[in-house]
């Protein structure tokens, strides 16, 4: 089990430095892949195979130091992703050359990458008031064992960016207050400012999935939320205990 930060809800915020050793950054990638029909018409050995050698690529890289791979899967939720692959490295190459490699499989072949998001960690401009401490880890994500994953890319309007800092300041204290009435919520927040479409990626973890649904419809009625640009599309992801496990709702 790896260790977990408590969580908040400061979806685009972070705060004063602290004691702690600064952390370097890591680049953050959620790739989603939908399998082609075709490849369920294949004989069962023609199937385990292409698993096996697409299982064996997702080990080879996740044994590497400082890089995270966590499976999910999205067979039944939504039916334009089956698979999720939520990666994390302190080289962006490492997705690349991993991705290379997995597409060239027997698997990999019949796949097609709906959606992939890239971000980094990062400190953000904000104060969580009520846990001033929860910065610096929010620089460096170890990811929890929760059971759901939820996942969309943010976008702010511009006119967030053109409010006075203090303004911007006092609607996060709205946020973050609304955040820690749902403690079975952990926030994994990434910036993808300039590196992708969207500015940011998040990705809540939790064991209920009606307490984040809970959260979000309560953060709709928050004064910041008008300030919201596009927050879809929506990921549901069932995690898993390992690549094979998640190859196997295919």
């Amino acid at each position: 089990m790896r260790p977990q930060h408590r969580p908040s809800i400061a979806a685009h915020g972070q705060g004063t430095a602290s004691a702690r050793p600064k952390l370097p950054s890591q680049f953050v990638n959620f790739s989603f892949f939908k399998v082609d029909p075709a490849w369920r018409r294949l004989s069962q050995e023609e199937q385990q195979q292409g698993k096996e050698e697409f299982a064996a690529v997702v080990k080879e890289f996740e044994s590497r130091p400082g890089v995270f791979i966590l499976p999910y899967s999205l067979v039944g939720i939504r039916a334009d992703a089956e698979l999720l692959l939520w990666r994390i490295a302190n080289e962006i190459e490492v997705f690349q050359e991993m991705t290379t490699k997995l597409m060239r499989t027997g698997l990999g072949k019949y796949l097609t990458i709906t959606y992939s998001y890239l971000s980094m960690t990062k400190r953000s401009v904000y104060v969580d008031k009520m846990d001033p401490q929860h910065q610096n880890p929010r620089t460096h994500i170890i990811p929890g064992r929760h059971k759901y994953l939820f996942i969309y890319p943010f976008i702010k309007t511009r006119d967030w960016y053109q409010l006075s800092f203090p303004t911007r300041q006092g609607m996060m204290d709205e946020h973050i207050q609304v955040g820690s009435k749902y403690p079975s919520v952990k926030l994994n927040t990434t910036y993808s400012f300039g590196i992708d479409d969207q500015e940011f990626v998040v990705a809540f973890e939790s064991d209920e999935v009606k307490d984040f649904l809970n959260l979000v419809q309560e953060l709709r009625e928050t004064e910041a939320s008008r300030y919201t640009l596009r927050d879809v599309p929506m990921f549901t992801c069932i995690s898993q205990p390992d690549i094979t496990a998640a190859l196997e709702t295919l």
